[in-house]
């Protein structure tokens, strides 16, 4: 009898297109492909075989990587967006700021103590200065 695998999560199961390789994987190999293999004939006729061969390979390498690295259900394009996000654009240190709630009911009643001994404040001068 014939053994299938069944993953236990179907929210990792992706859709394959053509040749078992997602969407994704089929346009960054494409790009990679479209833009290494000219690289590797133009290079060819200046350099040797192997040099051209090491060059085609490292300007392929970003492509293949964008294609297959995946950390936690993130691409790669989103893990290094994260990385630069973290480490460059926000700040070092982030205060650690509450919202209290107690604190503000008691702002609120020390505002509303202070307004009530203004308000009986000056009913009481008119008084004392209508005798003076």
């Amino acid at each position: 009898m014939a053994y299938v695998p069944v993953p236990k999560d179907l929210t990792a199961v992706k859709t394959k297109v053509m040749f078992n390789l997602t969407k994704r994987q089929l346009i960054c190999f494409g790009s990679g492909a479209g833009i290494g293999i000219p690289l590797f004939f133009i290079l060819k006729s200046y350099t040797a075989v192997s040099a051209a061969a090491i060059c085609m390979v490292l300007v392929m390498l970003p492509f293949f990587l964008l294609a297959m690295y995946e950390k936690h259900g993130l691409p790669l394009e989103k893990i290094i967006r994260n990385i630069v996000r973290v480490y460059f654009l926000r700040p070092k240190q982030r205060p650690y700021e509450t919202n209290n709630f107690y604190a503000a009911v008691m702002r609120q009643d020390q505002l509303d103590k202070e307004v009530y001994r203004i308000v009986n404040k000056k009913k009481a001068h008119p008084r004392r200065k209508a005798t003076d």
